[in-house]
């Protein structure tokens, strides 16, 4: 494959690549790509963490790129994820979110086998470098900055917290730079420490280098997120608050019934589907538009077929997001023809992640998981 095509592979269904140009260097010097993308223990992945990461797991994969998946059990701590029990987070919460993950995996057309794993308790454990680097971030990073990244736990701006959540930034950052990470992959509402690992890069003492030895920044790669399913407090909302809103609206662990989890049966999917917010012709925000193009739309292979009678159109097979919008824009398509077709959908692409989580032995790490969720 030829570094066009790599490229292209890589910004598919991406928000941002910072920057393009970097990443165009490394790939036309031929300099290997190393990847990780870093997730908090805390609870049931939904859709967002798994089919929309894991997706692009796969297109890097397919690009040629090293791939790893961190298991940031300490940030997860610090974070008071699964209650702040790191016994917990990392006897349950680990095992059960690997599992999770690899399900996501299979269902975006991936082999296990492609994935490398690294928890973040074992990369810290008798590593001094790590974390000289995590001082050496800090040194070059002001108080200001930290506090202000804190967003990046969704934690709001300015909120109360206890200190050890400013530490996290500075550990995100040198978990990079540790792991010597030239392809750092998050969704966007992780830019501020990709932005931070950008602007220290080649400051620091033990930095990132490229095969002949020259410092460089790394390429961070900032992923779509996807909306909740529940109506926005604001309808319509104005175009000058669109971008907040989104931020807000994101799918959300905390709100079960606007999140699809990787461990939802087919009547759940069915359900939460049913009851999605769609109303007819919005196209600027609707989640079940933003889905299609995320979840279903992700190659040249992806198709949605709606099945209706006659009188109502009768069926339509899409093979483009740009046709499905079109037609749902001026109202060719019906929202309960579109909620209909993305429910069949999606249960046709979890299919996998079901089987997966069937196993004996994983099955019993997700009735652990739904029995601790369901006590605290």
């Amino acid at each position: 494959m030829d570094w066009e095509k790599k490229f292209e592979l890589i910004k598919r269904n991406t928000e941002e690549i910072l920057t393009g140009e970097d990443l165009v260097k490394l790939l036309k010097e031929g300099e290997r790509l190393h990847h990780y993308i870093g997730f908090e223990i805390s609870g049931k992945p939904h859709l967002g963490h798994g089919l929309v990461c894991m997706s692009k797991v796969k297109d890097f994969v397919d690009a040629g790129v090293d791939c790893s998946i961190f298991l940031a059990d300490w940030h997860s701590w610090i974070n008071d994820k699964l209650g702040g029990d790191m016994k917990i987070i990392q006897e349950i919460g680990v095992p059960f979110f690997k599992e999770a993950l690899i399900a996501a995996y299979k269902c975006v057309g991936g082999d296990p086998k492609d994935l490398k794993f690294v928890l973040g308790s074992e990369l810290y454990h008798n590593n001094d470098l790590y974390w000289e680097t995590v001082i050496d971030v800090s040194k070059n990073t002001t108080l200001g900055r930290i506090q202000r990244s804190t967003t990046i736990m969704g934690r709001k701006e300015g909120e109360a917290i206890d200190f050890a959540k400013l530490i996290y930034p500075p550990m995100q950052v040198a978990d990079i730079f540790n792991q010597k990470i030239n392809l750092a992959h998050a969704g966007n509402d992780q830019r501020k420490a990709q932005v931070i690992a950008r602007d220290v890069a080649l400051k620091l003492r033990s930095p990132l280098k490229d095969k002949n030895g020259n410092s460089i920044k790394p390429v961070a790669v900032h992923g779509h997120l996807i909306l909740g399913l529940q109506k926005p407090k604001v309808w319509p909302v104005p175009k000058d608050k669109l971008q907040d809103l989104w931020a807000e609206m994101k799918m959300s662990k905390s709100i079960p019934s606007s999140a699809i989890y990787m461990t939802d049966s087919e009547e759940e999917v069915r359900k939460k589907i049913n009851g999605a917010f769609c109303p007819e012709g919005e196209t600027g925000f609707n989640p079940l538009l933003d889905w299609a193009r995320y979840l279903v739309f992700v190659n040249d292979k992806s198709y949605l077929e709606v099945k209706r009678p006659e009188k109502f159109g009768g069926n339509k097979f899409y093979e483009s997001y740009e046709d499905l919008s079109y037609d749902f824009k001026n109202k060719n398509l019906h929202p309960l023809d579109l909620k209909a077709a993305m429910a069949e959908k999606l249960v046709e692409i979890m299919r996998p992640a079901r089987e997966h989580f069937s196993k004996p032995e994983i099955k019993k790490l997700k009735e652990k998981m739904d029995n601790l969720l369901i006590t605290r």
